[in-house]
């Protein structure tokens, strides 16, 4: 299935909502680039188009957190004071405005901006810890992580509305890890009140940041286990009609690498792209077999109704449809291995500006924003990919 030809879109122009039940956003982890997300979502606001779910991991939970937490006419302007406060000025004063030229000098000022992140932290995000991990005492936070996140717990309590949060009208589901049992849980507003630890928990990678406890359980980074929500929204139940944005900061297509810093970040792509578009592919069979279920099961006489077998089979059909609109961040040559830590004012705009962008022209198509007609009802769409869906 291929795009049609891009229709003219004003952005700006408000088109109604889509013809969906629920409209969900699905932000994976991957630390500063989550400014692309924030991009992603400025575009869907100008299109007035508003998820009523917004799923995360890691700083997908933050940026969900803040949407969720805030008015529909605020949260734009919240994103926006979210990442200028937690990224950096120009590491140098001669940086400032200067348009960097060529890939290496573009890597190089990268890399230094990154490793004064190493140094010094993010302003209102995390900070260095004054003693090495070695000299605090076992199993203390100072033993567990290099970097203090206090500093992010007053930032959402500043910037997020949690009363809104528990009461608002969007859904907000974060994932995290439990260090004890290892598995995966989701801190859902339908089953939690959800309250800063919990946003801080999805966030809390090891061995940078200390694992964050909630009600005597102890919980690192959701990416450790999976680092998209993709599955979590789409299996859920009642299940609906679902329009859903999964906006990715890690593409699991890439080129072989050229050495041990390509290497570095290959593999970082590919652990934390968490496979989405397989999990898509597995999720469109299955809706298959759903809606195969579902129409047999009305040609069955009605005094079947009863039986076991039914039963089972009736649970999981499902007539219902899904659209899901993949938005990949594609990371230039020059950002490297450190393009996920690399929190500088400069690279925040340059993401955004992307995350914006590829929206705006994913949302020309109007075949987005349709309901799918196909046997299945189910669409997948990636511009990205040489205009393929």
């Amino acid at each position: 299935m291929t795009f049609s030809p891009p229709q003219p879109l004003d952005s700006h122009i408000a088109r109604g909502r889509p013809p969906f039940e629920r409209i969900a956003l699905l932000l994976q982890g991957g630390g500063a680039l989550g400014a692309y997300q924030a991009g992603v979502y400025d575009a869907l606001f100008e299109a007035d188009i508003h998820p009523d779910w917004a799923a995360g991991i890691s700083i997908g939970s933050l940026n969900a957190a803040v949407i969720a937490g805030n008015a529909p006419e605020n949260r734009v302007a919240r994103l926006r004071e979210f990442w200028e406060e937690i990224t950096s000025s120009p590491l140098l004063p001669l940086i400032k405005g200067i348009d960097i030229r060529g890939d290496y000098l573009h890597s190089f000022v990268n890399q230094l901006r990154a490793f004064k992140v190493l140094l010094s932290g993010a302003p209102n995000f995390f900070e260095p810890r004054s003693l090495p991990p070695f000299l605090h005492a076992p199993g203390t936070p100072g033993a567990l992580s290099y970097y203090d996140t206090k500093p992010l717990r007053a930032t959402l309590e500043r910037l997020v509305d949690f009363d809104r949060i528990n009461n608002g009208p969007m859904r907000l589901s974060v994932g995290a890890t439990n260090v004890a049992t290892g598995n995966f849980v989701y801190f859902d507003t339908t089953t939690h009140e959800i309250r800063p630890e919990h946003i801080m928990a999805s966030g809390a990678l090891p061995p940078g940041f200390p694992p964050v406890e909630i009600e005597g359980e102890y919980y690192w980074d959701g990416g450790i286990v999976s680092n998209t929500p993709l599955q979590w929204v789409l299996d859920s139940h009642p299940r609906a009609d679902t329009l859903a944005f999964q906006v990715d900061l890690w593409s699991a297509r890439g080129e072989l690498p050229r050495d041990l810093n390509e290497v570095d970040l290959r593999t970082k792509e590919i652990r934390y792209s968490s496979r989405t578009r397989l999990g898509t592919d597995e999720f469109q069979k299955m809706q298959r077999l759903r809606r195969a279920v579902d129409h047999l099961l009305r040609e069955l006489p009605q005094e079947r109704r009863n039986d076991p077998e039914w039963k089972l089979l009736e649970s999981e059909a499902d007539e219902k449809v899904y659209n899901v609109v993949h938005l990949i961040y594609r990371a230039n040559k020059y950002e490297g291995g450190c393009k996920d830590y690399e929190f500088s004012r400069q690279t925040m705009v340059e993401h955004w500006k992307a995350g914006c962008n590829d929206t705006i022209r994913t949302l020309r198509h109007p075949q987005v924003l349709q309901r799918p007609t196909n046997a299945e009802g189910f669409g997948a769409f990636d511009l990205a990919i040489d205009g393929q869906v």
